[in-house]
């Protein structure tokens, strides 16, 4: 049963509130930058801030179009126009918080559970804003603050100084990008009625863990490559993007309603795929899933070798040592976590399907199962 409760509420505000933060943060990084001299270091971060917003505009406002069907043509070219100025996801905040506040605040969905009445449906408007809005940060995190995360990394062992406050913004952005998985899996999740909820604290706690882990061996073991030779690591992301990219070709990927839109959607998984898992068909995943992460041991292991036998200043270096112990440490309780996750706690497991009574059927289970096309069958895992 879909609820927009009023914790869900405080976490769409909440989350505006880090969005804002997060723009503030980049706007301060590139202009002390661009103050101390590193002119290129500002324009990366520029690039990367600018490309991933042009993406998430793109599809907000793609998706607003699919979302409206036969939309006010006056109301389509303000809503381009939010888009065009990089307002997508404020519009998009702007009618969540709007919707969730009617929903956790104003109405009371116990009457209306099988009728598909006007509570439940608000709810499900309001569930369905946040859903998006999360997907365009899942796309974020992976185009805008995951190559940024390992620029900051590649600077810091290069220079082999750093203030505390890049310490500590390195580790926020580790935790920022584990968190964004995780909240995107929690959502989507509760926004599709026919998939096990994913609740309670021991799964979102594993879940994170196996995504935090994982994710530092595989950003910090790139770094790796980047300080051994800037040339070699743009191969191994490109040849790792058009592995992913592959892939969800083979697929037969239908997320979009239009081709070049499906294009661009495959190009923007095959990056997340460079970083984490992604399910892109809501299937079952065990055997893409342990394909996936022996490729990523075995590249691991090899980045290691390489390290230790080809160029050996920087094994001279006192951070090495840290770092080396750190990539093979959080690999390997990320992969014991994901085992854990998969094995006890993946909500089909840990969670018993809800019985046939408790859902909605008729006219309104057949309404709802279309209004949920877009994103019923994109689990990420």
């Amino acid at each position: 049963i879909m609820t927009f409760t009023k914790l869900n509420f405080t976490m769409s505000v909440l989350g505006i509130v880090i969005y804002v933060a997060d723009i503030a943060a980049d706007i301060w990084v590139t202009s002390n930058y661009f103050c101390e001299g590193q002119y290129s270091l500002g324009i990366l971060t520029l690039v990367f801030r600018l490309l991933s917003s042009i993406i998430v505009q793109i599809f907000s406002y793609e998706w607003f179009k699919d979302d409206c069907g036969s939309p006010d043509p006056v109301k389509l070219n303000w809503i381009f126009l939010l888009h065009f100025l990089h307002g997508g996801i404020f519009t998009r905040y702007w009618f969540a918080l709007k919707d969730g506040y009617q929903a956790a605040f104003k109405q009371n969905s116990s009457g209306d559970k099988l009728t598909g009445g006007p509570a439940s449906i608000i709810h499900k408007r309001a569930i369905d804003a946040v859903t998006d809005i999360s997907m365009l940060k899942v796309f974020k995190t992976f185009l805008e603050t995951s190559p940024q995360l390992i620029l900051q990394i590649y600077i810091l062992m290069e220079h082999d100084k750093a203030a505390f406050s890049q310490y500590a913004s390195i580790i926020t952005s580790f935790s920022s990008i584990s968190w964004s998985t995780l909240d995107y899996q929690i959502s989507l999740r509760k926004s599709v009625p026919d998939k096990n909820q994913f609740s309670g604290v021991p799964p979102k706690l594993i879940y994170l863990l196996y995504k935090l882990f994982t994710l530092t061996s595989w950003i910090l073991s790139i770094a790796l490559v980047t300080l051994l030779n800037i040339i070699s690591s743009i191969f191994l992301l490109i040849f790792l993007w058009t592995l992913g990219f592959s892939w969800t070709l083979k697929q037969h990927t239908t997320f979009c309603t239009s081709k070049r839109m499906e294009f661009l959607y495959r190009t923007v998984v095959g990056i997340i795929l460079i970083f984490t898992f992604f399910n892109v068909k809501g299937e079952k995943t065990k055997m893409y899933i342990s394909s996936y992460y022996a490729i990523h041991v075995l590249v691991t292991l090899g980045i290691m070798c390489v390290c230790l036998f080809w160029k050996t200043s920087v094994t001279e270096q006192l951070y090495f040592t840290f770092v080396s112990i750190t990539i093979v440490l959080t690999l390997g309780l990320g992969i014991i976590c994901l085992i854990v996750y998969n094995m006890v706690f993946h909500p089909t497991i840990y969670f018993k399907q809800e019985s046939a009574s408790d859902k909605v059927d008729g006219l309104a289970g057949e309404r709802e199962k279309e209004e949920i096309s877009r994103i019923r069958n994109f689990i990420m895992e």
